[in-house]
């Protein structure tokens, strides 16, 4: 389990990140979003230990991460996929990692067939990966310990299609046998699919963080029904707020769950229920735009 506590990083008289708390728990996938320069990054290097904190504090099973006897048995960390040394190899690379960690020999060759680099890949300088391939590579470091908790920063940057498809498997299946994820994109989309929760930081400061379908629920619903009026009526002397779209759907404040059960009890049919549009893109661009470059134009 990861846990963040009031953690706060100040450069002189600049606040990065202001005392954010939040837990990514074991079993489950937290999404960590934000805008660039919001904070993101410097609260994950602070998690392992490559930036100090002003105050605060972030742990891994109630330890900091210099604290930790062996960290990459403990902590599987992808921050940066193109920082890794550009004359070696990928086979090189791993090979000193399973040195470091003490781990046997095979565990290099486990790896490589985890991430799909065939044998002239691996033994390819890195110089010559593309940003797909040393994503792989940089996911293949993180898992080669057997960590439990897993701290990754664009893992699908780079990916086509297919491999952004695998790292979701991958992740959901590290997930789902207990461990922790903690992953950071801008592929809001992908992260809509993958996560369990979400944490949504701007200009240093936590905006907004639950339950992926908590938050969600939020954005309310879309529905269609031959019967608009009578629909209309029950949602509103439900509590619920209605809106009718040019095309005949009710947009409504209610959760899809709710819906459901209002019209099952005013005896109408329903042709289309779901989420209203936008998700978690939305939800995102409205909780941050006074942090959006774009936003600040207009």
């Amino acid at each position: 389990m990861i846990t963040i506590d009031s953690l706060t990083k100040k450069y002189g008289d600049a606040i990065v990140v202001d005392t954010i708390s939040f837990t990514a728990r074991p079993g489950r996938i937290t999404g960590f979003l934000g805008p660039n320069g919001a904070g993101k990054s410097t609260t994950m290097r602070m998690l392992v230990g490559l930036t100090e904190p002003t105050a605060g504090s972030a742990t891994i099973d109630g330890d900091r991460f210099a604290d930790l006897a062996n960290p990459g048995m403990e902590v599987g960390v992808m921050l940066d996929a193109s920082a890794q040394h550009a004359g070696r190899t990928g086979r090189e690379i791993l090979t000193i990692a399973q040195q470091t960690m003490g781990l046997p020999r095979h565990r290099v060759a486990e790896m490589l067939a985890v991430v799909s680099l065939d044998a002239t890949e691996a033994d390819r300088r890195v110089a010559n990966y593309s940003l797909g391939m040393r994503q792989r590579l940089g996911i293949a470091t993180a898992l080669i310990g057997d960590p439990a908790v897993l701290v990754l920063d664009e893992p699908a940057n780079g990916l086509d299609p297919a491999g952004i498809r695998w790292m979701r498997d991958l992740l959901r299946d590290h997930a789902d046998r207990g461990g922790t994820v903690l992953l950071s994109s801008h592929l809001l989309r992908e992260v809509e699919v993958i996560a369990d929760d979400i944490v949504m930081i701007g200009h240093g400061e936590i905006v907004s963080q639950g339950s992926k379908t908590e938050l969600l629920k939020a954005g309310g619903s879309l529905v269609r029904t031959p019967e608009g009026d009578t629909l209309e009526q029950a949602l509103a002397a439900a509590g619920a707020e209605t809106d009718r779209s040019g095309d005949g759907a009710l947009r409504t404040s209610a959760d899809p769950g709710l819906v459901g059960r209002i019209a099952l009890a005013a005896g109408v049919a329903l042709t289309e229920l779901r989420t209203a549009d936008g998700g978690l893109e939305d939800m995102f661009l409205e909780l941050t735009a006074d942090t959006q470059r774009e936003g600040r134009a207009a």
